[in-house]
């Protein structure tokens, strides 16, 4: 059976593990630095699927080893932002986390396709690119596709009709610049700019970009984990399936639209070869313009992102400059040798 490496066995890693289990996809490959926290939940999830049904295995470790040979890597760890901590230190702590587990994984499963979910996203996932050197096609993040099932979830919530009638369409990074498009976003084919006022369309659109905070707000601590890893078990399947689905996720711009290269949520169709190709749509000046607004934004952090990378190995090559052996002086003879040899 296919086997599936996740790396993180937080809420998020462990959701996406019992939607693969449950749909009988693939063994899965639990990862985390809290190897007990690993092993329990997958013994408890193969002790679920004793009732749902299903023979895939599920196995929780820390060691990299265990995951060698996947096909696909999800990345979710990271550290939530605590009191006191600044951006930039959340960036620093994640960008570490995230770039040893892109490594570490790369090395053990040099084929595997990579799908990010640590925060910020789109800026993990240009950072998991870099680091592993895979071609752009095998690194997906997953963004647009939880905040257009938000997106779609409110569309049902307004009309009053089945979730499953309803296709969303949300673009840009994943923050305050997503970018939700009403006019690409439908019920059974009917454009919802057909069925509901712009004020409440904007409403719902401005719900959408705060979709994540709001379910903070409630939880008081944490943050959402079910839709995240129902989003990421999604493009999974298509993945390991061929199922050529197309989903907005955040992959490489090829400067498409006119955006700077970086990871920004753009509909694309998954499949087995990762990003099977990257769509398209026949934009709007204000929705061009929104988009380009997300993806500055995105490249203006991956550039803090470059700094601070660069900050931290500073210290570590003048250290290493400091503390390598000076080179011996050469003997007299050795300078008249060199001497009567340029003359």
């Amino acid at each position: 059976m296919t086997k599936v490496s996740i790396i993180g066995a937080g809420n998020v890693g462990a959701t996406v593990a019992q939607y693969l289990a449950t749909k009988n996809l693939c063994d899965v490959v639990m990862l985390d630095i809290n190897e007990g926290a690993a092993k329990g939940k997958a013994l408890d999830l193969t002790q679920a699927i004793a009732l749902t049904g299903g023979s895939a295995k599920i196995t929780g470790t820390s060691d990299y080893k265990d995951t060698a040979g996947s096909q696909v890597i999800v990345i979710t760890a990271g550290s939530p932002r605590k009191p006191g901590m600044s951006r930039d230190d959340l960036l620093k702590i994640n960008a570490s986390i995230v770039a040893g587990a892109a490594r570490q994984s790369h090395r053990h499963s040099p084929n595997a396709i990579f799908v990010v979910v640590s925060n910020p996203l789109d800026i993990m996932a240009y950072l998991v690119w870099k680091e592993t050197g895979v071609s752009t096609s095998r690194v997906i993040g997953m963004a647009g596709v939880l905040d257009s099932a938000r997106f779609q979830s409110f569309i049902a919530e307004e009309l009053k009709v089945s979730a499953e009638d309803v296709r969303a369409m949300v673009l840009g990074g994943h923050g305050d610049l997503m970018v939700p498009l009403p006019r690409f976003s439908t019920v059974n084919g009917v454009p919802i700019t057909e069925l509901i006022s712009k004020k409440k369309i904007d409403a719902m659109c401005k719900r959408t970009a705060n979709g994540g905070a709001e379910i903070v707000n409630h939880l008081k601590t944490g943050s959402a984990w079910y839709a995240p890893g129902a989003a990421t078990a999604a493009m999974v399947e298509a993945i390991i399936t061929g199922g050529r689905k197309l989903y907005p996720c955040s992959v490489h711009t090829g400067e498409k639209h006119g955006l700077p290269a970086v990871f920004t949520g753009l509909p694309v169709v998954i499949g087995k070869r990762g990003v099977e190709r990257v769509i398209k749509l026949k934009l709007n000046k204000d929705e061009i313009a929104a988009l380009q607004a997300s993806a500055k934004s995105i490249e203006e952090n991956v550039k803090r992102l470059n700094e601070l990378q660069a900050e931290a190995a500073k210290p570590a090559a003048e250290a290493a400059l400091s503390a390598a052996p000076a080179a011996p002086p050469a003997d007299a003879s050795t300078k008249a040798t060199d001497t009567s040899a340029k003359s």
